[in-house]
């Protein structure tokens, strides 16, 4: 099986959060996918294949230790992909549980590509699941920031949205992954996104992903796109767009750039460039 290696939402030709890739004529059996996924050891592996409608692509993602809805860098990954194989162009693709689309645009050493997500939902963040994730990361009600409350987020999966006051609780994020990988499965998590508002429309985010079993993603374009709705339906002076900087603690700097329409619930557009890994 040939898997493609694609670090999406890069710094230019660096950086970025790399995904596999797997373009098959039909879709490998379920338990060889997670299989393929575990082995390839990314936080996420997307698997496409030429579904029923003419021109979609069937997609699944695995992680190394389940299946997940939907994940935007794999998804950009693919983007790359799909324009090196079949030539630039928008790519409809057909989830688990809904319907998107990716674009994908050839620029030299690096490919240009969007998504744009599911549908977008949010609601606050019950009191318990709150305690339970300051308790989890050791943040006083004082590493908040009040102008965006702690809410659960939906963009395709459900995220946890924690805004931190400063800079410097961002960068010392800290938590047991065994802890954190337990406390998503109570709360049906995917990821938990922990953000700082530099300005308005400059945003940095952390992404812990223990439901998956990876302790931080470097660049997560689902929770780019959940959080974006997010702020749209708390009236954040957005102007139509956010620029999220992501894996700079890491030492693996990504750049996501999320359109955000004025109309409650729409999709959110997500957008990067992709590089190709070499061996």
């Amino acid at each position: 099986m040939n898997v493609l290696k694609i670090a999406a939402f890069s710094d230019g030709e660096t950086g970025g959060n790399p995904a596999g890739v797997v373009i098959a004529d039909t879709l490998p059996p379920a338990a060889q996918m997670q299989s393929v996924a575990a082995e390839v050891g990314f936080s996420e592996t997307a698997f496409a294949a030429p579904a029923d409608d003419a021109g979609s692509w069937r997609v699944r993602y695995f992680a190394p230790q389940s299946e997940v809805p939907f994940c935007g860098h794999a998804t950009i990954a693919l983007g790359a992909a799909l324009a090196m194989q079949q030539g630039d162009g928008v790519f409809p693709l057909v989830l688990n549980q809904a319907r998107i689309t990716v674009e994908g645009r050839r620029n030299g050493s690096v490919v240009e590509a969007a998504l744009q997500s599911p549908p977008t939902r949010s609601a606050a963040a019950s009191p318990e699941l709150l305690s339970e994730a300051r308790a989890l990361f050791g943040y006083s009600p004082q590493d908040l920031d009040p102008r965006i409350p702690p809410a659960v987020a939906h963009a395709g999966a459900d995220h946890l949205v924690l805004a931190l006051a400063s800079r410097a609780a961002l960068s010392a994020m800290h938590y047991e992954l065994e802890a954190g990988r337990a406390l998503m499965a109570r709360a049906g998590l995917t990821t938990i996104v922990l953000v700082f508002a530099e300005t308005a429309q400059r945003l940095h985010t952390r992404n812990p992903f223990a439901s998956g079993g990876v302790y931080e993603d470097p660049a997560t374009g689902a929770a780019t796109a959940a959080l974006a709705g997010y702020l749209r339906d708390i009236d954040w002076p957005h102007g139509g767009a956010i620029d999220v900087v992501q894996g700079e603690d890491m030492g693996m700097l990504s750049r996501l750039h999320a359109d955000i329409s004025p109309a409650p619930g729409s999709s959110i557009r997500v957008s990067g460039t992709a590089r190709i890994m070499r061996a």
